[in-house]
């Protein structure tokens, strides 16, 4: 069930434009903020811990107003690919 749930990720146009860099001002991309909310779900359930810590950090810097780093950015949008 799990690639039929990331290939309906890659089809969001959100999403896409933020995984190509296109992530905008001081905040990260609302679909990466959605994508982090949905893969900090799904890592909780596997226990998957540094998927955990990236989501949140994206999470928070999203409600502190401030960027998230690439590194999580990418592994939240690439997490079910």
């Amino acid at each position: 069930m799990l690639p039929q749930f990331g290939t309906a990720v890659r089809k969001n146009k959100n999403l896409n434009n933020a995984a190509a860099g296109d992530r905008g001002g001081g905040t990260p991309e609302q679909a990466s903020v959605d994508a982090a909310w949905l893969v900090l779900e799904a890592a909780n359930d596997l226990g998957d811990h540094a998927a955990i810590a990236a989501c949140r950090r994206v999470i928070d810097a999203e409600l502190n107003g401030t960027v998230a780093g690439n590194a999580d950015v990418d592994l939240v949008l690439g997490y079910f690919r």
